[in-house]
């Protein structure tokens, strides 16, 4: 395999303006009818740069470097051409041996990804399944053992399902690897080795990463042979559609100031960041005994209870859902109109994954941060990272009335209470 440098950058806007009446169709990008057809009926109009740049492209079988966020539409970049390839090379499903593998470093990106597949192939003969960890094995290894082209997996559970031998990776075309950059924040990067191995060499490769540190750009040396380089940034740019301020207020007090926010009835969905699971607890058991409907989302929670709460919030039955990082990326839940980081994040580009759960689809957002005395180094970080300072928030809620506590009824004398119970015993008999 070549250890050739990625390939030269094609310019983010390259033969793709939303505003231009030249902007290319799908039907320009050589896709079959019946995806067309698939599109249409999900109401998608014209493609996203990085799907205008990616497609032909790996229509023809070549090896791709996305350098994308979340909310760029990469999962069609590359689930379409991938569907259109394998129907075109229509083989026999075989048993535990699936033809394309795509690989996510979170369950629920892993389950949006198979979603997609599900949606696109919806009237074709092709097969796809997710496995990850947290649910139990048994109808995933069922799902294997009947064949599939497409799996979606999470390393775990993956490397798991392969020393048992429920997953052979020998027929592997297309191999995808998401979220790159994520991965190796999560502590994956020896799992992905471990995959890898036993991957054919005939095959084609993506890679997609939201940043290019120098461990990402090793790896895509190792992974890619002569690929295309596409660089895109999402649509909806934090400093154009995103209300950003800051408020400065000490640990203790960030729970009380946080509900006394959340009374502001213009906040319709609200996504709530802690930097720790326990805290993730934590404010939402105190957000709900205030009368404000949350749940809490993160890595110890089972996978059942992760969906559940997914899909509350989605559907307007949770109005705050407090989450850890596992929901900064890969996550699309529509309608979320303020994000509030209650923990400033330690790495400044969490903090541009964080508030981009807002303003999607081109809609406005407000983006909130509590700073203690101990996260004044991390919110320079961040200004450093976005190229401005935040807005210092101005006249903060006013504190609820609370009402006055309820009359006690004087005590019982000793004698009222012998009188109540000689009336107790008359009673009993």
């Amino acid at each position: 395999m070549s250890t050739e440098s990625p390939g030269a950058p094609v310019h983010p806007d390259a033969g793709f303006d939303a505003a231009s009446p030249t902007s290319p169709a799908f039907a320009d990008l050589d896709l079959s009818p019946a995806l067309l057809d698939a599109l249409e009926r999900r109401g998608y109009e014209s493609p996203t740069p990085i799907q205008a740049q990616a497609i032909p492209h790996l229509l023809r079988g070549r090896d791709l470097l996305g350098v994308a966020q979340t909310g760029t539409g990469k999962t069609a970049a590359f689930a379409l051409p991938i569907i259109q390839g394998l129907v075109e090379r229509h083989k026999r499903l075989q048993s535990r041996r699936p033809r394309v593998l795509v690989l996510t470093p979170t369950r629920e990106l892993a389950s949006q990804i198979s979603a997609s597949f599900d949606a696109y192939s919806k009237r074709l003969p092709v097969c796809s399944t997710v496995v990850f960890g947290g649910v139990g094995k048994m109808p995933q290894i069922r799902a294997m053992r009947r064949g599939v082209d497409v799996l979606v997996a999470t390393p775990g559970r993956l490397l798991d399902l392969m020393q048992q031998r429920e997953v052979d990776l020998s027929r592997i075309e297309v191999f995808v690897l998401d979220e790159a950059d994520r991965m190796l924040d999560m502590g994956f990067v020896r799992d992905v080795r471990r995959v890898l191995e036993q991957l054919p060499d005939e095959r084609q490769s993506l890679l997609f990463s939201a940043t290019m540190p120098e461990d990402i750009v090793q790896l895509s040396k190792t992974l890619l042979r002569d690929p295309l380089r596409v660089e895109v940034t999402p649509p909806s740019t934090t400093v154009e559609l995103i209300e950003q301020r800051v408020c400065f207020v000490e640990k203790p007090d960030k729970r009380p100031l946080l509900a006394r926010i959340l009374q502001d009835n213009t906040i319709e969905r609200a996504l709530v960041f802690t930097r720790t699971k326990h805290g993730a607890d934590k404010v939402a058991r105190y957000l709900h005994r205030g009368g404000i409907r949350a749940a809490a989302l993160h890595g110890n929670k089972t996978q059942g209870a992760r969906e559940r709460a997914l899909d509350m919030f989605r559907a307007g039955r949770l109005r705050v859902l407090v989450a850890t990082d596992i929901a900064a990326r890969g996550l699309d839940v529509p309608g979320i109109t303020h994000v509030i980081n209650y923990d400033l994040p330690n790495m400044p580009e969490s903090y541009v994954h964080r508030i981009g759960r807002t303003a999607r689809a081109g809609k406005d957002g407000i983006a909130i941060s509590f700073c203690d005395s101990s996260e004044r180094t991390y919110l320079k970080a961040i200004q450093r990272e976005i190229r401005r300072t935040l807005e210092v928030m101005g006249e903060l809620p006013p504190e609820p009335k609370r009402a006055a506590p309820p009359l006690k009824r004087p005590a019982a004398t000793s004698s009222r209470r012998r009188v109540r119970r000689r009336r107790t015993r008359r009673r009993a008999y």
